[in-house]
């Protein structure tokens, strides 16, 4: 089985090119978004230069990268801690539905757990396209719940 012969591991310089086209391919599936390659692979330059910004978890079978996704920070007054915001998952299609991504949050939150850093981890949290059933039950699933919250935001044009 696939899972069982995963190698989980952080993300590093070397991995630039399948993450950009892992957000690209992300991006177009599930908005039907064409994202800008420049700006992408510079996005995902400047995260993988700034572990103060997050960082990128990968999953690894035979060589090849079978999934992905990014963690940043929100700091949380009312909870003393750090919220992880688990972004940009994408899963190889010809691994999905094989536990890839259930094997990233998990190592995701074994490594929250040995943070010796304050101030601690207190959760995670993701937002998730409102029409990805197969996402929103696979979360669940995991003990993830859904929120009360709405989004919204505003994008600095220029």
């Amino acid at each position: 089985m696939v899972e069982e012969q995963l190698l989980i591991r952080v993300g590093e310089p070397q991995d630039l090119d399948v993450l950009v086209d892992f957000n690209r391919a992300m991006a177009q599936e599930t908005e039907g978004k064409d994202l800008c390659v420049n700006v992408v692979t510079a996005g995902v330059k400047t995260m993988l230069k700034n572990p103060n910004l997050g960082f990128y978890i990968l999953a690894e079978y035979n060589n090849k990268i079978a999934g992905a996704l990014m963690v940043t920070t929100e700091w949380s007054d009312w909870r003393n801690g750090i919220f992880w915001w688990i972004q940009s998952v994408y899963v190889h299609p010809e691994f999905r539905r094989q536990g890839i991504y259930r094997k990233l949050y998990e190592f995701v939150k074994e490594k929250a757990r040995n943070e010796q850093n304050e101030p601690r981890v207190c959760g995670f949290r993701l937002y998730v396209e409102r029409d990805n059933i197969v996402a929103q039950k696979t979360y669940q699933a995991l003990g993830m719940q859904e929120t009360v919250y709405k989004m919204y935001e505003e994008l600095e044009l220029g």
